[in-house]
């Protein structure tokens, strides 16, 4: 008997056929003997109704009151939820964030958790009753519900897990586990069976949508196991033992045989922003990212050499597209405190990366890299790096090629890679 969360996402709780659905998943883990605890979000497209809704009636609401609205959502799927599974058999109690409690900071709309009281779920779950709970929700030491922000409900699933010590969370969404690289733009991208946290983290936070960064990085904190799965598929398949039908995000020792490469990810809506001739002294770079940072202008690659006349820096860092227009006027306003001869400014931009743990004990990685852009005539703006990444910017137009070229040349075309 194993302990499992499953987290189901707005698409898998759309509508009653599909809670019905969301409900023969979950009998199905507990007619095998495993205690279940199920995280959902609110129906798809209701946080967006919900969202709106506050906006019509006041554009400078109060944070407070949005998040009770935005909450409302996943109220209405637990307990629709918990009658599906009662009418199916299966015990079932629904819980909000409140009644557990998911005790979270005071930051509403954006909220962290602090810590989860899991003892009347330990309870409810040794009772063999399943516990439906409400993500995306907590409450503050004020007394008043909060929400994590959007895609919040990947961490509510993996806080509860790793409050109830589950033996893994399944993340059910509508793709049935993470693949190379995006199917929609490579048709030779392969589903993987393993990928480790650090790959999974770097893959999302540089695009890939399959799970929230937060919970990742989360999931890495508290050593939970995660799989990928589809709730459309059969709900009467198979589940084996200790067995993978997705793609299980797990440490890096449970991987036999790392590739050098997992994945290419890839985020085509970037731009590119250049201060040049930048006074070369202490504190400058403080002086330019620190207004960036508190007008919450999340700023990517960095790269600072020296200008052309040996004396000054030009720096140079990208911001999503949706933000260029914030960094230029905070960038405009520090005229008179940072001093810089010109400011330019490159929207349609991509950024594209490889990413595998494989890359610490493999050289050449990178050299492959530039060597397959530079044979498709694709132009290199600015590079990154870290331990498990190599990072390039380059022309939008470019983007799907470089993706297929790069998945191609590391060998990701291949049948299905089980690691």
């Amino acid at each position: 008997m194993a302990r499992l969360v499953m987290k189901f996402g707005g698409t898998s709780v759309g509508d009653i056929e599909r809670i019905r659905n969301v409900a023969a998943h979950v009998k199905r883990e507990v007619d095998a003997g495993h205690q279940v605890a199920v995280v959902v979000s609110a129906m798809s497209g209701e946080t967006n109704r919900l969202v709106g809704l506050t906006r019509d009636v006041s554009p400078l609401h109060d944070a407070r009151e949005y998040d009770v609205v935005v909450s409302a959502g996943e109220q209405i799927s637990v307990g629709l939820l918990a009658l599906a599974l009662q009418d199916v058999g299966v015990a079932a109690r629904s819980w909000l964030g409140w009644q557990i409690k998911v005790e979270t900071s005071d930051v509403h709309g954006a909220a962290r958790i602090l810590d989860i009281h899991a003892d009347g779920l330990e309870a409810q779950l040794e009772e063999g009753r399943v516990a439906v709970i409400a993500g995306f929700q907590g409450i503050s030491s004020a007394g008043r519900i909060t929400t994590l922000g959007r895609g919040g409900s990947d961490t509510s699933a993996v806080a509860i897990a790793a409050a109830l010590k589950a033996d893994r969370c399944d993340i059910y969404t509508d793709v049935d586990g993470v693949y190379t690289t995006d199917p929609r733009v490579v048709s030779q991208a392969t589903k993987l069976a393993r990928i480790s946290y650090e790959e999974m983290l770097e893959m999302a936070s540089l695009g890939a949508k399959v799970l929230q960064t937060r919970s990742v990085e989360l999931a890495m904190a508290h050593n939970v196991r995660l799989q990928v799965r589809s709730s459309f598929d059969a709900a009467d398949s198979a589940f084996p033992e200790d067995g993978i039908v997705g793609t299980l995000i797990c440490n890096e020792d449970e991987i036999m045989e790392q590739e050098i490469v997992s994945g290419i990810a890839y985020a085509p809506n970037e731009a590119k922003v250049t201060l040049l001739q930048v006074a070369d002294k202490p504190g400058v770079a403080a002086e330019i990212f620190g207004p960036l940072a508190d007008a919450a202008v999340n700023v990517d690659m960095i790269v600072q050499n020296m200008s052309a006349d040996g004396k000054t820096t030009d720096v140079t860092f990208t911001v999503s597209s949706d933000e260029l227009e914030r960094a230029l006027a905070v960038i405009e306003g520090l005229k008179g405190k940072v001093e810089f001869a010109n400011l330019q400014a490159v929207p349609e931009m991509a950024k594209i990366s490889v990413v595998g743990v494989g890359m610490r004990s493999h050289a050449g990685v990178a050299q492959k890299m530039f060597k397959e852009l530079a044979e498709k005539g694709i132009n290199i703006h600015v590079i990154s790096t870290s331990e498990i990444k190599v990072s390039v910017l380059i022309d939008s137009d470019y983007a799907e090629l470089a993706v297929r070229a790069l998945h191609a040349a590391y060998g990701l075309d291949d049948e299905t890679i089980d690691t």
